[in-house]
């Protein structure tokens, strides 16, 4: 059966939304990285490949769509929504790195280390995380420096050790492997969800978003942030890597304890379909201005790659 009419809208809406603030973001991002003569230019060069090498954007986003739920200016939303994109890159291309998970296949290329070489891929991550505080610490970000400060400190807890690193090394423990659904739901908190937490709550430090607002954007973001990671296992277990542009299986094959493992296929589409609906809930007070962001919810929840 086709789908009915108002959906096909929302999904062009959010399409263009979405292909809107990903050529946004990266042709910013080229202008922040511009290339570099000399032997310097090599790390530059693979900081390019790895922040310049397709992708939804889909953090960006949520940073952008979140700030403007108050106004905020868009140039310092795009900014801070492009360093937010530099440490997710940043954490790609460590993430693929032999010592982690050892991959040779992202986005449907070589991963950084493949293209290049192991020790350049490391410091071209270190060069993306370290060169996201600089876009933020800029007075063209957000000309309040208390703003500035406030997006500088909530992206390093996001990143750090109570963030995604935290979550990484819980990956990389002996003890995953016997990770309970709470354990598992921690984990992706921080290695996935955490990030995604900072794009939305983000969007409401530019905008300067009371104490409701900010946590109900936050509580949505968390919701979502579980429900991407919920969706990515079941592409794992049910996908190819022509379609997801990297290996599929790895989880499994590692034997890795994970939501589907705990849940089951159908129960984990269960769980990301509630996490979902709940997400979207969240935005309540915002009304219909945030209707993109209750579209991008169930974006998440359908993707298939």
């Amino acid at each position: 059966m086709a789908p009915p009419d108002h959906a096909l809208t929302e999904t062009a809406d959010l399409d263009r939304a979405l292909s809107a603030t990903a050529e946004a973001v990266s042709r910013l991002l080229s202008e922040l990285l511009p290339p570099v003569a000399g032997p310097i230019g090599r790390v530059v060069e693979v900081m390019r490949y790895g922040a310049l090498g397709g992708g939804k954007r889909l953090r960006p986003f949520l940073l952008v769509e979140s700030a403007g739920l108050f106004d905020a200016p868009p140039e310092g939303a795009l900014r801070a929504g492009a360093a937010l994109e530099m440490v997710h890159c940043y954490s790609l291309i460590h993430d693929d790195l032999p010592a982690m998970d050892d991959s040779d296949l992202r986005r449907g290329r070589p991963t950084a280390h493949k293209a290049f070489d192991e020790a350049t891929a490391i410091l071209a991550g270190d060069g993306l995380l370290t060169e996201a505080f600089s876009v933020l610490a800029d007075p063209r970000t957000a000309a309040d420096p208390a703003v500035r400060i406030a997006l500088i400190a909530g992206l390093a807890a996001a990143a750090g050790a109570a963030g995604m690193v935290g979550g990484q090394m819980i990956d990389l423990s002996p003890e995953r492997a016997s990770l309970d659904l709470d354990g598992i739901t921690n984990l992706q908190r921080l290695k996935t969800g955490a990030l995604i937490t900072f794009a939305c709550e983000g969007g409401a430090i530019l905008g300067g978003a009371g104490a409701a607002e900010r946590a109900a954007l936050v509580d949505y973001a968390g919701d979502l942030g579980l429900a991407f990671q919920i969706v990515d296992d079941l592409l794992d277990a049910e996908g190819s890597a022509a379609e997801l542009g990297k290996p599929t299986g790895q989880d499994e094959a590692l034997g890795k304890a994970t939501f589907v493992g705990q849940l089951g296929l159908e129960g984990a589409r269960t769980k990301a379909e509630s996490l979902v609906e709940r997400a979207c809930a969240r935005l309540d007070l915002f009304g219909r201005k945030a209707d993109l962001l209750r579209i991008a919810a169930q974006f998440v929840l359908e993707r298939r790659s």
